[in-house]
């Protein structure tokens, strides 16, 4: 599509790939997001920790696109590397919950759970997990042993 004509020195809003591609030719200068400043994530960090069930993120890509600014645009985030910290401490403190999660689901024998305020990358991580876990109960509660069926849908 046609982007631009651009004004130097004005800020304008443009997708990350086209902001990560005029910086590494030393096009221009980044603005990270709102919430990628070390109060608000210590804000983040505090009530994820704080609450049992997963708190709104500030981004569904909030992991995606710290990674991305902080790769190829650190210099132009104050603080980088107590964002980093910070982003990486909420990420362990929801996967924990996940797990634990995931592991409660497995133990109660549910047939469904619900994951409201996850992203779809912490979904995907724990997608193979959960997916064999209930591929395993499915075996278990029909009484089936690995390599006995012929109707299982072994993926």
């Amino acid at each position: 599509g046609d982007l631009g004509p651009f004004n130097p020195g004005l800020p304008v809003e443009v997708p990350v790939w086209l902001a990560i591609n005029l910086k590494q030719r030393q096009k221009c200068r980044l603005i990270p997001p709102e919430w990628m400043d070390v109060g608000k994530l210590e804000e983040i960090r505090d009530q994820e920790r704080k609450e049992d069930t997963f708190t709104p993120m500030p981004s569904p890509y909030y992991m995606e696109l710290t990674k991305l600014l902080l790769n190829y645009a650190s210099d132009n985030i104050p603080r980088a590397d107590e964002i980093r910290t910070l982003v990486k401490d909420t990420w362990d403190t929801r996967m924990a919950k996940l797990r634990l999660s995931a592991d409660s689901f497995v133990r109660q024998q549910e047939a469904h759970a619900k994951l409201d305020n996850l992203t779809l990358m912490e979904i995907n991580t724990t997608g193979t997990f959960l997916t064999q876990a209930l591929d395993h109960m499915y075996k278990l509660r029909t009484n089936l042993q690995p390599g006995e069926s012929s109707h299982s849908q072994d993926f």
